[in-house]
């Protein structure tokens, strides 16, 4: 690749075993692994444009809900030249993840779906960053390793880089566990690798939106709350069944073998957070009564598969069957508390775009 001008989309993930809790959380170095499902149509879009050499700092420019591109707010724009900064430094052949001089970039990004809600927009957002970024720098991010491009493993580092955790899965489609051993890494630089692709099981998330304000404590802050519950060491202990038995119904093709675990990590991530100090509350009064219809759906004799998780945020994920969806989506449409249902499935990771932003 040239270079230049570059604009990537990625997509959002939806984690079947929970990252919650961080040895590192600036540095998002996880204390055990986690799954997920990476999404199709909850994307981030994001165009990154190099400044001429005499520009002194990176421009951040944000879209919300269709309007025009504004600068961003300084909390976003800050981490966001900070993730700027860490993939200058890997480019120049740095090997920690400190600031050095390099080309200076607009940025400007939207979302797809509503940002800050417990939906993975920084997932989405900081692996679409990292995939322009690396387009930008005539790197081919998407391209085949043996002619050049870059590996999914160290794009997914890039990933990382942001202090995002779930960013380094959504830089791969389909079930995606990290960290693991057949990506390398080490533990100071964990990095995701495939377990199925989403053609493998196609499988839809049903997300029911309860809230689509952004959340009062951020992700990053729930980590570094995490270990002060008392349940929190309870749930790494029991971490090395859960994982198993995910990826056995991930090569099995078994809902009714990854629900049940998928509700039990969705219920104790919150545990978790209520139980810290400070707690932390991310329901809302309309996930328990989403939570509730989706177990009347399964006892109701219709023949659904529909299981429930969250991630840090009100708003609930129903995994199914895609065949099942529409129906699941519209039942779940006429509850009271739900604001809007957003129908997505499994999906195959970033893609390049020759239409930019700016």
């Amino acid at each position: 690749m040239s270079g230049g001008k570059a604009t990537a989309s990625a997509p959002a993930n939806i984690a079947f075993v929970k990252y919650w809790g961080a040895r590192d959380p600036a540095r998002a170095l996880p204390l055990a692994p986690s799954i997920s499902m990476t999404l199709e149509r909850c994307r981030s879009r994001t165009t990154v444009e190099p400044l001429p050499a005499r520009a002194g700092a990176d421009e951040v420019l944000l879209r919300v809900a269709g309007g025009e591109l504004e600068p961003a707010p300084e909390r976003f724009a800050g981490r966001v030249r900070r993730h700027l900064d860490a993939l200058r430094e890997w480019a120049a052949g740095g090997g920690g993840e400190g600031a050095v001089a390099g080309p200076r970039f607009r940025v400007a990004t939207e979302n797809s779906f509503p940002a800050a809600a417990g939906l993975a927009s920084s997932a989405s957002g900081f692996a679409a960053l990292a995939t322009a970024v690396a387009a930008a720098l005539g790197r081919d991010p998407l391209g085949d390793p043996a002619r050049g491009g870059l590996d999914r493993a160290e794009l997914s580092s890039l990933a990382r880089r942001s202090g995002s955790g779930s960013a380094a899965r959504s830089v791969l489609g389909g079930y995606v566990e990290w960290p693991s051993e057949a990506a390398g890494g080490g533990e100071d630089d964990p990095r995701a690798a495939a377990l199925a692709t989403a053609a493998d099981w196609p499988l839809a998330d049903v997300i029911a939106l309860v809230e689509d304000a952004p959340k009062a404590v951020s992700s990053l802050d729930g980590h570094r709350l995490a270990p002060t519950s008392p349940h929190f060491a309870r749930r790494l202990a029991e971490l090395p069944r859960r994982l198993d038995e995910v990826r056995a119904a991930i090569r099995a093709r078994d809902l009714e073998r990854l629900g049940p675990v998928l509700e039990e990590e969705a219920v104790e991530l919150h545990l978790i957070a209520m139980s810290s100090r400070p707690p932390v509350f991310y329901w809302r009064p309309g996930t328990l009564a989403v939570l509730e219809a989706v177990r009347a759906l399964r006892g109701s004799g219709s023949g659904l598969a529909a299981w429930a998780t969250m991630d840090a945020g009100a708003n609930v994920h129903v995994i199914c069957p895609t065949e099942q969806a529409g129906e699941i989506a519209e039942r779940l449409a006429r509850l009271p508390a739900v604001r809007s249902v957003i129908d997505d499935r499994a999906g195959d990771g970033p893609a390049l775009h020759d239409e930019h932003l700016i």
